[in-house]
């Protein structure tokens, strides 16, 4: 679906939030502030902008930071159990959509028989990246993967979302589910030794089988091939030293994903030491053009009529985009907000909650998730609803209490 339905529900959200409200609902919740504070920032940068145009075109969709932790604020906390009711039906829904995109790729490979239809952003579909999609098909993963009663049709849907997850080939989302559905097993799942040694190999001879074919195992193959020169076409595949030390580069050097974030993180660094961004940054959605300005210094691949250049790509770093857009304390917001989602899932001992806080670490580490519309509602809904969890009640024995 396009944008607009996303703005539509929000809209939704806040007008029945608002309509509804009641007195005794009502209640100041500082951890839902963060999100605000963020958006109060973005706004504020507009003043020094240097694209002051692009700056406010670009709250539009950053907007869901304010309206959506103030519909909270509105609404009664709740408890483990509804929070769990709303992620049966989400998880449910990701089968679904998932279930669609595999159909939608299957036709697509009847007609075409090109198996690229299959993977990727392929398979995400036209206008939604395939990492993105394999976060969201992740939080569902765990849900299911969580429940301690599993049933038949539970275990065949948490099958299903895993290789959707592998199919979609984000290394990164793929390395992260396999370390947390370990971890789960380990320390979650309350299983017997036994059990729980026959489960952790069972899933990773299921992971090995899916990693290893086709394209999903070029992705990897890719991702450790540097310093190499492909004889056919002469790409030369730039190093991670090459990224960071090189003042000038050809139109036949090929980055990796490793190499071309070291790339980035290192004119970031030239472009605080060239301005003075430290405290306000460029301003929202605007260090793309120095980005574009590093490139052309830097002599990187412009690109074509088929192909996006270096130069257009923006950090793939949250946290470097915002240090570059809002400056430090831009930077701090997000930083913090990541941190606090992480201790209070691991505090809550509630581990989808926690599975979904280093999600979100690893992801703003390779991708701008909260500049996109799909990525701030995301983060947004299911931070407040996780930190917004309404604390679970300590039961005591009868001898406790009297002690």
């Amino acid at each position: 679906m396009g944008n607009v339905y996303n703005s539509i529900s929000i809209i939704f959200f806040v007008l029945l939030s608002v309509l509804s409200v009641r007195r005794q609902d009502v209640s100041f919740r500082p951890v839902l502030l963060l999100p605000i504070l963020l958006f109060l920032l973005m706004a504020l940068s507009v003043v020094w902008s240097i694209d002051c145009m692009a700056s406010v075109k670009a709250l539009g969709k950053e907007a869901s930071l304010i309206f959506i932790p103030l519909a909270f604020f509105l609404n009664r906390r709740l408890g483990r159990r509804g929070v769990d009711d709303i992620l049966k039906n989400y998880s449910i829904s990701m089968c679904v959509f998932g279930l669609y995109c595999l159909i939608r790729a299957i036709v697509r490979y009847t007609t075409t028989h090109d198996a690229n239809v299959l993977f990727y952003h392929e398979l995400a579909g036209h206008g939604l990246n395939a990492i993105y999609l394999s976060v969201l098909f992740s939080l569902a993963l765990f849900e299911f993967l969580s429940k301690r009663r599993k049933t038949i049709m539970g275990n065949v849907s948490m099958l299903f979302l895993l290789v959707m997850v592998f199919l979609l080939s984000s290394k990164n989302i793929i390395v992260i589910d396999i370390i947390l559905i370990i971890s789960y097993y380990l320390f979650f799942s309350g299983l017997a030794k036994k059990a729980m040694i026959t489960a952790i190999v069972t899933f990773c001879v299921i992971a090995a089988g899916l990693g290893y074919y086709g394209k999903i195992y070029e992705r990897f193959v890719h991702e450790t091939e540097t310093g190499t020169v492909t004889s056919t076409v002469g790409i030369h595949n730039v190093t991670v030293y090459e990224a960071w030390n090189n003042d000038t580069f050809s139109q036949t050097d090929y980055f990796n994903g490793t190499a071309f974030r070291t790339y980035q993180i290192r004119i970031f660094t030239e472009m605080l030491q060239e301005d003075p961004i430290f405290f306000t940054g460029y301003g929202l959605n605007t260090s793309s053009k120095k980005i574009e300005q590093k490139g052309s210094e830097h002599n990187l691949y412009h690109g074509n009529e088929d192909n996006v250049g270096y130069n257009k790509l923006n950090f793939h770093d949250q946290y470097v985009e915002a240090f570059a857009d809002l400056g430090i304390f831009g930077f701090l917001i997000i930083f913090i907000a990541a941190v606090i989602n992480l201790k209070n899932g691991i505090q809550q001992k509630y581990f989808v909650h926690i599975a979904f806080a280093i999600l979100m670490i690893s992801l703003f580490l390779t991708e701008t998730f909260l500049w996109r519309q799909r990525g701030v509602v995301f983060f947004t809904l299911f931070y407040c609803l996780f930190n917004d969890l309404y604390p679970q009640r300590v039961l005591r024995l009868p001898q406790e209490q009297k002690a």
